[in-house]
């Protein structure tokens, strides 16, 4: 299950970097399935997720399926992973969470308490479930607003501390990379949320952690 803000949902005439890894998943041949309470992107003109205009409409709505929102964040996602994960059972979450969080609602602290709430509340639901987490990639909005940048990186530390105080055989916690290569000019359309190019680096940084750290999956085909 896709767990994620913007850069995840999508917005109107996007492909995601969901569809990336949808993709992926299909080339290696090996059965899975993505679930989730949600199929549709943000529409811009109404502020709602409402639109289903995605850039390939050939990309099946039972793959569609995600839990993200645009301006969510750890603080939102925290009290509904427990009942998305009781009704959906996802095995695995791929998580990209947290740069919302910093720009509009929570310090890095809180962020970093939220997200261990959402991991309780996660195994609650399903105390095997295994989670994947995407650092956060600090927006244009760091190139000119320094306070915002270090609370950038005092939340990567937290998440990586996080991460290695949850971890448990159980319940694998893993800690991706930031996606090789990413560069805001070039992989975003707006400073912050992916274009086609970041779509696979985002998806690469996922599959690339699963294959290397659990031997799940395959690495990535660069595109």
């Amino acid at each position: 299950m896709f767990v994620g803000d913007s850069m995840t949902i999508g917005s109107a005439g996007d492909f995601t970097w969901r569809y990336r890894m949808w993709q992926h998943l299909c080339s290696l041949g090996e059965p899975f399935t993505v679930v989730g309470p949600r199929t549709a992107l943000h529409d811009k003109e109404s502020g709602e997720p409402v639109s289903h205009a995605y850039a390939d409409p050939a990309f099946p709505p039972d793959a569609r399926r995600h839990l993200a929102g645009w301006g969510e964040g750890w603080l939102h996602m925290a009290p509904l992973i427990g009942d998305a994960v009781r009704a959906h059972r996802p095995d695995l979450l791929l998580i990209s969470l947290g740069l919302i969080d910093l720009g509009f609602y929570t310090t890095a602290e809180q962020t970093a308490e939220n997200l261990r709430s959402f991991v309780g509340e996660a195994r609650a639901a399903n105390p095997g479930i295994r989670m994947v987490l995407l650092p956060v990639i600090p927006n244009v909005r760091a190139d000119h607003d320094l306070p915002f940048a270090e609370q950038c990186r005092d939340l990567n530390v937290r998440m990586a501390k996080a991460v290695a105080d949850l971890d448990t055989g159980a319940s694998p916690l893993l800690l991706a990379s930031r996606p090789d290569g990413y560069e805001l000019l070039t992989d975003t359309y707006d400073g912050t949320h992916p274009g086609p190019s970041g779509e696979h680096r985002l998806a690469a940084a996922f599959a690339d952690a699963m294959h290397q750290a659990w031997g799940v999956g395959g690495p990535y085909a660069r595109r």
